[in-house]
């Protein structure tokens, strides 16, 4: 009998270990602390540069408008941890702007908006 044959691995898996420490050179966190949690937004500065590692290049781009932590994480195929460090080197070289989403208490009241909904039905 034969052995069963292993499946083959490609030699740069897209999302194996081994891209993602390319992609962080190395690093877990960032250099520097920043404040961004999954539901920071993120607006670009500044246009890509044609020497940006091509990661870098792809959140500069989509960052047209504001985008969540979580979003870029979801668009570019890439964990939480590595756009935490890559945001954070594009923070560090004015690429990109982060900002807080909206607080809640600024928000309008449900019940006010309820309230305008309903009477505009009734017209």
């Amino acid at each position: 009998m034969s052995e069963p044959e292993e499946p083959q691995r490609s030699d740069w898996e897209e999302g194996g270990p081994e891209r993602l420490y390319v992609v962080t050179s190395g690093r877990k966190k960032p250099e520097t602390r920043t404040p961004l949690d999954m539901i920071t937004l993120i607006v670009s500065r500044m246009e890509a540069g044609s020497s940006m590692q091509p990661e870098l290049a792809s959140i500069v781009q989509i960052c047209d408008y504001p985008l969540s932590v979580a979003e870029i994480s979801a668009y570019l195929h890439l964990p939480v941890s590595v756009i935490t460090v890559l945001l954070a080197d594009l923070l560090a070289t004015g690429h990109i702007e982060a900002r807080s989403p909206a607080p809640a208490k600024s928000l309008p009241d449900i019940e006010l908006l309820e309230a305008v909904m309903h009477g505009l039905q009734n017209l």
